[in-house]
């Protein structure tokens, strides 16, 4: 009886462990099999991205604030 449990909780707990992986790996299976051939992923570089958006915001609002005088005392009043 002992035995019995115990092939059932074990299959049990391999059933879910396998199903686990089988969820986790499926949706990402291409990318595993191109990584496994040898194909270099781009790096993923968030920070660089933000800094480059940074960068073109501060460009922006320097030109914005760098009318002619005249034009800013026009658009002052």
């Amino acid at each position: 009886m002992v035995a019995v449990v115990s092939v059932l909780v074990f299959s049990g707990a391999f059933a879910t462990a396998a199903g686990v992986i089988a969820v986790t790996v499926a949706p990402q299976w291409q990318r595993i099999v191109r990584l496994a051939s040898g194909h270099i992923e781009p790096a993923f570089a968030p920070l660089s991205q933000l800094a480059l958006a940074e960068r073109r915001i501060a460009v922006r609002r320097w030109a914005s604030t760098s009318l002619p005088a005249d034009r800013r005392q026009r658009a002052a009043a």
